[in-house]
Order: C-alpha cells, then structure tokens, then sequence
C-alpha cells in the first residue's frame, strides 16, 4: 500500500507550500506528492490528476488537504471518488475530516462537495451582479489593453535567441514576474 498525496492551486503565481507541508506531516515521499498549478474548474483540463488516477492502485490511499483543492464541483468529486472506490483506493481530506472507508465518510464527502459548489455558484453570481451594476454606473470597462514597454520587441528577441536571461529583461524593464509573464504569453499568442 502506498500513499499520496494530491496538491492544486489555481494559477501558477500561487504557492503550494503550505499543502506541501501537510504532505511531509504524513510523511509522503516527495515522489508520491503530486502538484498541479491549473484551475480546478473542470477535471479535464488537469494532467497531473489524470496521472495520478492511472497509478494509484488498490490498497493506496489519496489525501488531499481539503476537497476543494481536488474537486471544485460535487458532480467531478463524486466522479473521481467513485473512480478510486472502483480502484480500491481510500480517500482523506484533511481539512473537513472525511475517510471514504465509512459510510459517514461518504456522506459527509457529498454534503461538502455541493456546499463548495454552492459557494462556487455564489461567487460567480456576485461577481456577475458586481460587474453589471459597475457597467450601469459607467465603472467597468473590463480589463485595460496590455501595454508593451517601451523596447520590449528588442529585449524578447534578445532572450529568444539566448543573448540575455528572463530575470535581466525584467530588471531592465522593471516588471513584475507575473506581468512579464503574462506580456510573453500575449505576445507569443499575437504572433
């Protein structure tokens, strides 16, 4: 029997470091602990899960540190439970104390997945309302056009072809990592 352990964030500006802590207080070998920087939106879009799924075998245990970091919507949590039922894999979330061994495990698995759902489900509506209520009021003009700095063209090609490095191009442009990574990604994707 082996045991993992299944960390998420939703971009890759966030730190995993606090669940990678919880994995070594269990006392996961660093190669049984996998993490994955994507929205949990959907269970498709998340390469590291489905690796996980397909070497997990009866016998293993799952543990994540809570269940919204594994499922964001109780139809995709209760799939992928069923899935390592199927397997015979054991289930545990930390945080809200469920052990899909027991029956009370699996309904209290249920009970939070469409409580996180809901809370999902709320926010996207006060986001919603927020945003039109801001558009009435002449408040929202949605997100600002990415602007290039000045010599930007310059400096990309200059990494590129491997004349500078990423974190000197910041320097003399002064940005943010997350801004100069996001400038690459829309530049690239303009090209």
């Amino acid at each position: 029997m082996n045991t993992y352990f299944y960390i998420r964030v939703s971009s890759k500006d966030q730190n995993t470091i606090r669940q990678e802590v919880k994995a070594k207080e269990h006392n996961i070998p660093s190669h049984n602990v996998y993490i994955e920087k994507v929205s949990g939106k959907n269970t498709t879009d998340r390469p590291v899960l489905a690796n996980l799924m397909a070497t997990l075998k009866s016998g293993d245990k799952l543990i994540v540190d809570s269940i919204s970091r594994f499922a964001r919507n109780t139809k995709d949590l209760l799939n992928l439970v069923e899935q390592l039922n199927n397997k015979g894999v054991i289930f545990v979330s930390l945080k809200e104390a469920i052990d899909t061994t027991t029956p009370t495990g699996m309904f209290m698995l249920t009970v939070f997945g469409a409580v996180a759902q809901l809370e999902r489900d709320y926010i996207k509506d006060r986001q919603a309302e927020g945003i039109e209520i801001a558009k009435q009021e002449g408040k929202f003009k949605g997100r600002k056009a990415i602007e290039y700095p000045k010599q930007w063209d310059k400096y990309y090609k200059m990494m590129k072809q491997g004349q500078i490095k990423g974190v000197d191009v910041m320097k003399i442009l002064g940005l943010k990592k997350t801004t100069f990574y996001k400038l690459i990604k829309n530049y690239e994707e303009g090209l």
